[in-house]
């Protein structure tokens, strides 16, 4: 997609904080963050929404969810089991779809949201 700024990400012709990359996937950091946290998560190819994707494209979104956690412990945000039994810490995942689901950029992409708060309310 010529106009596509995640294509463009992707053929690095626009530069972004990448944190991860494979010959499927790019990660990179939010340009207008809603958390301390906040990484996208893309597949190279361009489909558009969620909608869009097609049976053939089950292992994609399934690599792109499990890399989530793996980018999330990265970066600080992993919930992580304290002596007391409780839970710290934590993220959301989050996919937008269409406009009345806020997808602003129509290049399928993972949130991957986390960190200390008071964010939590945002998204």
């Amino acid at each position: 997609m010529d106009n596509c700024i995640f294509c463009k990400i992707v053929a690095k012709q626009i530069p972004s904080s990448i944190v991860y990359e494979d010959e499927d996937l790019l990660a990179f950091k939010d340009i207008r963050p809603a958390a301390p946290v906040h990484l996208l998560v893309i597949p190279k190819r361009h489909i558009s929404t969620l909608s869009d994707a097609k049976p053939e494209d089950t292992v994609l979104l399934g690599k792109m969810l499990a890399l989530a956690p793996k980018l999330a412990a990265e970066h600080g945000c992993a919930p992580v089991l304290q002596a007391d039994g409780s839970l710290h810490g934590g993220y959301k995942t989050l996919i937008n779809t269409g406009p009345d689901g806020g997808q602003e950029v129509y290049h399928l992409h993972l949130h991957v949201i986390g960190g200390p708060h008071p964010w939590r309310g945002q998204h």
